[in-house]
């Protein structure tokens, strides 16, 4: 078990990863799941912007993903990220989410970020606990921020803060 960073190789486990979930869950507000090529442009787009990509691999197996990018797509929010982590279905409670979240915030602190911020569904209690016990704290929920599954959903922010730059 290991964690690596993602290759191209890696996108159709990846992809099903992530169709999965938009399936099945309510972690990502999205209907419709995405193509092969749709993953390749955004894998295409996070190593253009230098977002880390990374692969748990579990005997060769992709058990997870995980990466971040801009919050928001102006200046002022050049030092904060939106992180993403998923794990396929057959890896869940083996602590996988927070072994890639300990190594986003490596790169984080790294590249110079000074807030990580998380996007987490109101029911999900699990990411909640897990992202506190990381250090997140509470920064503010969006209520009636999505829609999936007959209902109307709420949208919590947590946040990290890091040393960042200083100015």
């Amino acid at each position: 078990m290991m964690i690596r960073l993602m290759e191209e190789k890696d996108l159709p486990e990846v992809l099903a990863i992530y169709n999965d979930i938009i399936l099945t869950s309510k972690a990502v507000y999205r209907y419709e799941t995405q193509s092969l090529e749709e993953k390749k442009k955004w894998f295409k787009e996070q190593q253009a912007s230098s977002n880390p990509l990374l692969i748990f691999d579990e005997n060769g197996i992709v058990a997870g993903f995980a990466t971040y990018s801009q919050f928001r797509p102006y200046p002022g929010y050049k030092h904060t990220m939106e992180h993403s982590v998923y794990v396929h279905k057959d890896h869940y409670q083996k602590g996988i989410a927070t072994k890639l979240m300990h190594e986003l915030i490596r790169i984080a602190e790294e590249q110079g970020v000074k807030t990580l911020v998380a996007g987490i569904d109101g029911e999900n209690m699990g990411s909640i606990k897990a992202h506190e016990k990381l250090g997140f704290e509470y920064a503010g929920t969006i209520k009636n921020a999505g829609f999936k599954f007959g209902q109307w959903l709420d949208l919590m922010f947590y946040q990290l803060h890091l040393t960042g730059p200083k100015a």
